[in-house]
């Protein structure tokens, strides 16, 4: 996993569809950072991460913001992935700790490869994880 793919508001690119799926069939992505956007979503909304004032939610005084919050729901709610508790494991732990974390959480127990987020294949075996 690539640090480099952790976005601001905590998502980790690494184990998106957009990034994992390179059939042409989903619309690729490099992640938010790696696109020299700082973040695609927030970017026109957050000054802060506009201007490069921060490179991280977790930095801002207003962390976590409301926006932020309704962005966790949803991910929470549909698949399982708390943003603001990675952004509060990155800022305690280190990237190193988070990476190897989600590694372990995304791994195919069949091949090793990534398992999707978005909808639990794996774009290396295509194995779905049920």
């Amino acid at each position: 996993m690539k640090p480099e793919l952790i976005a601001p508001c905590g998502m980790n690119c690494n184990v998106c569809r957009g990034v994992l799926d390179k059939s042409g069939k989903a619309k690729t992505c490099v992640g938010c950072k790696p696109r020299g956007k700082g973040c695609t979503y927030y970017g026109g909304l957050c000054s802060k991460l506009k201007n490069s004032e921060i490179e991280f939610c977790y930095e801002c005084d207003d962390f976590p913001c409301d926006k932020l919050k309704r962005l966790d729901k949803r991910y929470r709610t549909r698949y399982n992935y708390d943003f603001i508790e990675a952004l509060e494991f990155i800022r305690d732990n280190g990237m190193e700790a988070h990476l190897a974390r989600d590694m372990e959480k995304f791994k195919c127990p069949d091949c090793g490869g990534t398992i999707c987020i978005h909808n639990g294949k794996c774009y290396s075996c295509q194995t779905i994880d049920s």
